[in-house]
């Protein structure tokens, strides 16, 4: 059976004890090549700290030793560099600095954590080191300093990896701590400041003080702008092709594991097929780099899908786990800058796509703080967020950007859900969804839809409103990803359904339809009407508009093409309904089962 590291990112141990693991050593020479000081961004539970593991164990002189044990195997073993097993490593973990209190309390924290990593270096070298190295308490600048002073007297030299560098600025900025204080976070960073300071002497060291080389990890490059003047000497590598998959599964290795793990369950090719398809609908979509590059999987998620799919030979119901489930809080604080409600919209829509001619690389904290900002900023961190992804280029060459895949989608609906209605109505919707999941009668959703879910809307929105915010609406309402498999704008035969619900394969023996539903939006002007002489119309009378019963007409004869293509494109036997969904600006909507 397959030994999953499911929950844990020690490479030392992963190899020891024959967990599975996916080789991305080969990546190491193009590390190496790529320069001395380098900074790799990529989503949170991507393997940023699995990836800096595999480095700590390679170059540590420490494992020379068990080389062959650890990396005989894979790819660098059989053709390594010269440079293995040849520093001192000391690895920096900013994720275990409390960022609560004041600057003071995080100054102290901040130092005293450095200090214990300092010790556990000393320590660890301590048959190798000539020097004793001096831990000032009150000062881990001066404790570095010792300790590349003790380094030099040595035949190595500092190999410094630093994970999750922006974690302390994310939580500042994002509001983890007590409060959020621009000042405070300026203290931090001024000249005297810790985080400037630390960076200073990271810089200094590797002009021949005794550091070599330094990779460091994160999820955007929210610090770098702050820090630029004390360290501006970080190449970035992150949007390089080379190393688009050096954290992530591709689909090659997800298909070798599920096949696996179906032949331990007694599985047959069509239950490999089916699962393959269902994790791509749910975890793929990745790109982080334009040159022919590949999607790629998010590899916790995966790990956490094979976890459960060995254990007990069916696939686990939800498919986002809740102990790695995505922090809402970048997307509440998006949504609260003055455009950021819209590109969120527009995200989960996908038309038109959003678009970009440049990305931003480096944005300050401070920057961030501000109450408005561009869509270059806005765009830029939901794709370091992971939250968006590449999706190759417009004519004019602009980068185009994509929700990646289902898991991520759900992020998106929850969020707007949860921003235009109160708890108690969004549980009543939810109950009105599984109704409509049995019967296929959209009539109650329609009716919470005119009283209650359009009433949130300002004139803002009226004015913009399309069949785009209308399906956005009612996607929010009908989203459920235990049960289905949704896809918005699902391509069929270069054409592109509104939005399609299939039943997940696991669950087809449940009293259960698929659906296709396309949406059109009529404004009040279309129908000669206004909004009180529209609720005064019978259901029937609505329907017997013309402009009304020509949009439904239009919809019924792209659902018939959808659904020729579907089922020709499906392996699987559907329960399907055709819904057509006519709104007339906010006050009424009309819907027809076509079949």
């Amino acid at each position: 059976m397959l030994k999953l590291p499911y929950g844990f990112s020690d490479f030392y141990l992963l190899r020891r004890e024959n967990y599975f693991y996916v080789d991305r050593s080969s990546h190491i020479r193009v590390i190496e090549e790529a320069g001395h000081q380098l900074l790799f961004l990529r989503p949170r539970r991507f393997g940023k700290s699995l990836l800096l593991s595999m480095l700590e164990n390679y170059y540590d002189v420490l494992k020379a030793s068990e080389f062959e044990r650890l990396f005989g195997e894979l790819a660098i073993g059989k053709n390594p560099t010269e440079k293995h097993n040849q520093y001192l490593v000391m690895k920096w973990d900013f994720s275990n600095v409390n960022p609560e209190g004041g600057t003071p309390q995080i100054q102290e924290r901040l130092y005293n954590y450095i200090n214990r990593c300092i010790q556990d270096f000393a320590n660890n070298y301590q048959t190798l080191l000539l020097n004793n190295i001096e831990i000032e308490p009150d000062d881990a600048i001066i404790s570095f300093l010792s300790l590349l002073s003790a380094v030099r007297q040595t035949p190595y030299r500092l190999y410094l990896l630093i994970d999750e560098y922006d974690s302390f600025a994310n939580d500042l900025m994002m509001g983890q701590g007590q409060t959020t204080s621009p000042e405070r976070y300026k203290t931090l960073l001024s000249t005297e400041g810790s985080l400037k300071a630390l960076f200073r002497a990271v810089k200094s060291a590797s002009s021949g003080a005794g550091l070599e080389r330094v990779f460091i990890t994160g999820v955007s490059p929210v610090l770098m702008s702050d820090i630029t003047s004390a360290y501006n000497v970080a190449k970035n590598i992150y949007f390089e092709p080379e190393f688009n998959d050096l954290c992530g599964f591709q689909e090659v290795e997800i298909k070798a594991a599920l096949t696996q793990i179906a032949d331990e369950c007694g599985f047959d090719s069509d239950k490999i097929r089916q699962s393959l398809d269902l994790i791509r609908t749910f975890y793929d979509g990745y790109r982080f780099s334009e040159l022919g590059s590949k999607d790629i999987y998010n590899p916790t998620l995966a790990l956490y899908f094979f976890d459960s799919f060995q254990k007990n030979c069916r696939y686990p119901r939800q498919m986002l786990d809740d102990n790695l489930a995505m922090d809402l809080s970048k997307l509440t604080y998006l949504s609260r800058l003055p455009n950021g409600r819209t590109i969120i919209r527009q995200a989960l829509d996908g038309t038109p796509p959003l678009v970009l001619s440049l990305l931003a690389n480096r944005f300050s904290v401070v920057q961030m703080l501000k109450t408005t900002q561009s869509n270059q900023f806005i765009i830029s961190l939901l794709y370091y967020l992971g939250i968006l992804t590449l999706d190759g280029r417009t004519p004019l060459r602009k980068m185009r950007f994509k929700i990646p895949n289902l898991v991520v989608r759900k992020l998106y609906v929850e969020h707007l859900f949860e921003m235009l209605l109160p708890q108690s109505e969004r549980e009543e919707v939810r109950l009105l969804a599984e109704d409509f999941y049995q019967s296929g009668d959209l009539q109650p959703v329609c009716d919470f839809m005119e009283q209650r879910y359009f009433k949130v809307f300002d004139n803002r929105d009226y004015t913009t409103a399309n069949e785009l915010t209308i399906k956005t609406a009612f996607m929010t309402a009908l989203f459920n990803d235990v049960w289905y498999m949704m896809d918005s704008e699902k391509a069929c035969q270069r054409r592109y359904t509104d939005l399609t619900m299939l039943i997940r394969p696991d669950f087809r023996e449940l009293p259960l339809y698929d659906f296709i539903l396309e949406f059109k939006y009529l404004k009040l002007a279309d129908v000669k009407l206004s909004g009180a002489e529209l609720k005064k119309l019978s259901q029937a009378e609505l329907e017997a508009l013309e402009p009304v019963k020509a949009k439904l007409a239009e919809a019924k004869q792209q659902l018939f093409d959808y659904q020729t293509c579907l089922e020709s494109e499906c392996n699987e036997v559907l329960k399907l309904k055709l819904i057509s969904v006519v709104a007339v600006g906010f006050d009424r909507v009309v819907w027809q089962t076509v079949m």
